[in-house]
């Protein structure tokens, strides 16, 4: 094929990707373009084109950004790159003269920095922004091809090569014949959001100088077969079925940016790497899922030190933007479509991400109503169980937590419940914290014990497991088993626990606690403002509703309330705690919004505990659980619906 190489007989790994299942990526063998540009635009140029001709919205707005830029605007994080596209696109070459003196002034800089005796500053923060760097060089150098000059390719196909090796040669890094080795941080893990950034530089070398530097074809089997193939593929098959990210959803955006690469390796090479695992499919439907009903922020899992407060961003837009894009024909495609138009971020809101909206615009996608999905949704390689009562804005909203601890980013929250309606309830205090940071059992709606004094904490590298899920016509039932999580902690030896959501607004909580002698044992539950306490009752009052939390058990526990703002990263919140001496110990909490619920009272059945509700409109419904083992059953008469069912171990498939 002219202008073409066939990356199977270049690529001597090639046979990894097949391996993984697939039989290689979708398209057939991928092929290396040899004339520039050989970046994305042999396949995407021409669609690319047309949106400028038809005057499309996103390509006339990232223009004028450009344009903008190019009359002297100061455009926050404008990368040179963003005006090598507009010069391929429009066709004027004024565009490339400004993206490759922008772009020469940054490799320039690097040179100087290294000549004095320091570090580039791509390698800052274990080379976190050495994808950004190295991507910049190359797209420009890729897409202005023509007006680059000899010697300014030199310079930056080194100083991008030099840095792609130091990503991967940690231990013998080194910077103007400097030794500057580091930690290698993340470089074998494809959970964690360095890795992307590390891809993103070799695959954008590797794709742009093959058979222009002799590591070029070196950089492509990096990226192709030995990370794609040889770690990510097996991984994400392993640890994250059902999509998302076990970094959280603060750090699990990043994972635009690996969508991204599929785009980008696809539209250079014609190979599409993403359907060699259902990830990325998955992906789509569990953000969905993790978006609250007001469609303005998303569950607060895991660390959120850009915006505490979860709320919806050009990021997260890029992330469905690019899924939508690729899988214009699944199911979930139509409804994220709606969602997205009728959310918070209708449009990129930073010029900086206007470049997102132009690449991943799909104009032939048909919106669909979001009730043509489920309403809950099970991602066990997350560990997070979401449900909602309708698609309304109004509805109420429930996650629960229970899975794998094992990234950084996330947080000791296995077992953690959050109650969403117009606002948070029932939550997680990290969204009134200035860092979006504290991690500690503490934070969470979970059951704390307390041993010498110190708080017990849950571990990392371990793995608790949902023992039970079931949904049925109004209701949902999940149960977990989360004593892995102390990784075998002299002072717990049982720590399970079980909700039965009743729509639209109960929640019964029921915990099997065993703790050593000398411990406590703390029931909390994090609320955004201050609770009022009565008797074994406790009630509060936000985002126009008011949540009310009841306990039957233990009947001797103390109740408190904590406040947050003890520590001076919170800005509000308080804890609602129920505090008794450590044993073998059942918690049983009925929590409902307004006045859902009428009364609560213990309705025990030989070895089972329980509680009879009665609802304020004249409903019931009977709650029991097995005393040491999941095992107990549900009766619901209710608005015309009755239920007669065991409450049962096992997990069942959730329509989608």
């Amino acid at each position: 094929m002219f202008g073409q190489l066939r990356l199977a007989a270049l690529v001597s790994g090639a046979a990894l990707i097949a391996s993984a299942g697939c039989g290689g990526g979708g398209g057939g063998d991928p092929v290396l373009e040899e004339n520039h540009p050989r970046i994305y635009l042999p396949r995407n140029k021409e669609r690319l084109v047309a949106a400028v001709q038809a005057a499309r919205p996103e390509a006339t707005r990232f223009l004028k950004m450009v344009d903008g830029w190019l009359g002297g605007n100061d455009v926050y994080l404008f990368q040179g790159w963003y005006a090598a596209l507009a010069s391929q696109i429009t066709g004027d070459a004024k565009y490339c003269t400004a993206a490759v003196k922008k772009v020469d002034e940054i490799v320039a800089g690097e040179e100087k920095l290294i000549a004095d005796g320091g570090r580039p500053e791509l390698a800052r923060d274990s080379y976190l922004y050495v994808g950004e760097t190295v991507g910049d060089i190359m797209l420009t150098y890729d897409w202005c091809f023509d007006q680059v000059s000899a010697s300014q390719k030199k310079r930056w196909l080194e100083l991008a090569d030099h840095a792609v090796w130091n990503v991967w040669h940690h231990d013998r890094a080194e910077w103007g014949g400097k030794v500057f080795d580091w930690s290698g941080w993340s470089i074998d893990n494809p959970s964690n959001n360095y890795y992307y950034s590390f891809l993103r530089a070799t695959m954008l070398l590797g794709l742009g100088a093959h058979g222009e530097i002799a590591s070029g074809d070196e950089w492509i089997t990096m990226f192709r077969d030995t990370k794609i193939g040889s770690q990510l593929i097996p991984q994400f098959t392993a640890d994250l079925a059902g999509g998302g990210s076990r970094e959280g959803t603060g750090y699990g955006v990043s994972m635009k940016e690996l969508f991204w690469l599929y785009d980008f390796w696809q539209g250079s090479t014609g190979e599409d790497i993403s359907v060699l695992t259902d990830h990325a499919r998955e992906s789509l439907r569990t953000n969905i899922h993790q978006i609250v009903p007001t469609l303005d922020r998303l569950a607060p899992t895991g660390d959120h030190a850009r915006d505490s407060t979860a709320s919806l961003y050009d990021y997260h837009r890029h992330y469905m933007l690019e899924l939508m894009s690729r899988y214009q024909t699944d199911a979930a495609a139509g409804p994220a479509k709606t969602l997205l138009a009728a959310s918070s971020v209708t449009e990129m809101v930073s010029p900086f991400n206007f470049v997102h909206e132009l690449l991943t615009s799909a104009p032939d996608l048909k919106a669909a109503p979001l009730t043509n999905l489920g309403r809950s949704h099970y991602a066990p390689g997350i560990g997070q169980v979401y449900t909602r009562t309708s698609w309304d804005k109004d509805a109420t909203w429930v996650n629960f937590s229970a899975g794998a601890y094992t990234e950084s980013h996330a947080h000791q929250d296995q077992g953690n419940f959050l109650i969403y309606k117009d606002g948070w309830l029932a939550y997680d205090p990290i969204i009134d914290s200035h860092s979006g940071i504290p991690q500690d059992t503490k934070y969470h709606n979970i059951v704390r014990v307390v041993a010498d004094g110190e708080d017990v904490t849950q571990q990392y590298g371990t793995v608790s497991t949902l023992t039970a899920l079931h949904r049925g016509d109004g209701w949902l039932h999940t149960a977990a088993d989360l004593t892995p999580a102390y990784k075998g902690n002299a002072a717990i030896s049982k720590m399970e626990r079980e909700i039965v959501f009743i729509e639209p607004n109960a929640l019964v909580v029921f915990d099997r606690v065993n703790t050593k002698a000398g411990t406590q044992q703390v029931w909390q539950l994090n609320m955004p403002e201050v609770p009022t306490i009565a008797g074994n009752s406790a009630s509060m009052m936000a985002a126009g509703h008011k949540l009310t939390a009841q306990r039957l058990l233990p009947d001797n526990a103390v109740s408190s309330v904590y406040a947050q703002t003890s520590d001076s990263d919170f800005m509000k919140g308080s804890r609602l705690d129920a505090t008794v001496s450590g044993g073998n110990n059942q918690f049983l909490h009925v929590i409902w919004i307004d006045g859902d619920v009428g009364t609560a009272t213990l309705s025990d059945s030989g070895d089972k505990r329980g509680v009879a509700l009665t609802f304020a409109d004249g409903g019931t419904a009977t709650v029991r659980f097995g005393g040491t083992a999941v095992g107990g059953s549900l009766l619901i008469s209710r608005n015309g619906r009755n239920t007669d069912t065991a409450l049962t171990a096992g997990v069942d498939t959730l329509p989608k």
